[in-house]
Formats: structure tokens, sequence, C-alpha cells
């Protein structure tokens, strides 16, 4: 194996389920992430030399990801209209992580994609309103309205107004 493809495959395999983390927070489908991911991965390899030697590699493949799954939208917006559960929701696991990531999923199918990636962007990936408004395309201002706009859609929800009692249970038991 060439140095490059061993890099690759390094990086591959370092980053990969945080990519996948990350893709299936946007689309809400364990497997259209997968598809996402190695999507971005297979585009990202023909550049891999260029791109692990001029960028931040995981922020330009992060981009690839994104884009694929706002072009995936453009393309075929009826893929996003899932009306099966999430394969999390056909084994019930009561702890209080299990809550938590359950009632954030069903909060994020309530976004739009575009308020979506931003949310992921922003508040799962913590990048800055800048960062976030180069990775997609659009103005600060347009990223700070759509997190507000996103954010007020999700506490509607009365399960995420329980995540501050999810969360400060999980806490206590922690330190007790």
């Amino acid at each position: 194996m060439s140095g490059v493809d061993q890099d690759f495959a390094d990086f591959v395999a370092q980053n990969s389920p945080r990519l996948v983390t990350i893709a299936r927070l946007m689309c809400g489908d364990r497997h259209l992430a997968e598809d996402l991911v190695q999507g971005a991965l297979a585009r990202c390899y023909l550049k891999w030399a260029r791109i692990s030697g001029d960028h931040e590699p995981f922020a330009y493949v992060r981009q690839a990801v994104v884009n694929g799954y706002l072009s995936r939208l453009r393309t075929r917006p009826w893929l996003e209209r899932s009306m099966a559960e999430p394969e999390e929701r056909a084994w019930p696991d009561d702890t209080a992580a299990v809550d938590v990531r359950l009632v954030l999923h069903k909060a994020l199918a309530t976004l739009s994609p575009r308020q979506k990636a931003v949310i992921v962007l922003r508040y799962f990936e913590d990048l800055t309103e800048r960062e976030t408004a180069v990775a997609l395309g659009v103005s600060i201002g347009t990223v700070k309205s759509t997190a507000h706009q996103a954010l007020a859609r999700m506490r509607i929800d009365p399960d995420v107004g329980g995540l501050v009692t999810l969360r400060s249970t999980s806490v206590e038991g922690e330190l007790s």
C-alpha cells in the first residue's frame, strides 16, 4: 500500500464513526448516513494527496458529507420523508443517555434540512457561526436566524424541555 493510500486508510479508520454520526443527525437514517459518508470518502479519495497536504482533512470531508446531504435533498427530496420509526426505538433502553438521544432525534426530525445542518454543525460539531456559514455557503445572519428558528421549533416539543431534568438526574447518579 502506498503512503497516500495508507494515510487515507488511517483517516477513514479514525474518523468514519464521527462522520457517520454527523450525517445521521442530519438525515435521521443510519443507512443513508453511511451512504453519504461513503460517497464523500470516495470523492475525496481521488484528491486525497491534495486534501491531506493543503487542507484540514476532517473539515474538508465533513464539508463533502454536508454537501452530499444537501445535494441529495435537492435532487431527491422525497427521500427525507421516512414514515418508519428510527431503528433505535425497536429496542428501547431505559438509560438516560438513550432517552436523551431519542428525544433529540425526534426533535431534529421536525426541522427542515437546512435547519438540521445548522443545528448539527453549530451544536454537535461546535463550529462557530462563521464556520457554519462557510460550510453551508450562507451568510452569518442566515445561520443565526436559522438556528434561532430551529431551536424555537425544537422547544415546542414538551420532551425537549425534559432534557434538563434527564441530564441533571444522570449527573446526580454519576456523582453519588
